[in-house]
């Protein structure tokens, strides 16, 4: 059964629960496998979310004209 793609906001509350479980040490090796495999899932969907969203962000910075110009962000490329 295919899993419905979860919101970044989803993906970051069932990743925090995922290292919650991990943590407490108590689930069986299979178990703990799962999570892991899933939470190592959630995060790739969540890096690339945030990736996506940085490359929407720009600066601005005031024109010549005094209009606003859009300048990439610090550590991008143009």
């Amino acid at each position: 059964m295919a899993q419905k793609k979860l919101t970044f906001e989803e993906a970051m509350a069932r990743l925090e629960v995922i290292v919650a479980q991990l943590e407490k040490g108590d689930a069986p090796l299979e178990e703990a496998l799962a999570l892991f495999e899933e939470g190592t899932a959630l995060m790739k969907q969540c890096s690339s979310a945030l990736d996506k969203a940085e490359q929407k962000v720009a600066k601005l910075l005031p024109g010549a004209d005094g209009g606003a110009v859009e300048a990439p962000m610090e550590g991008m490329e143009p």
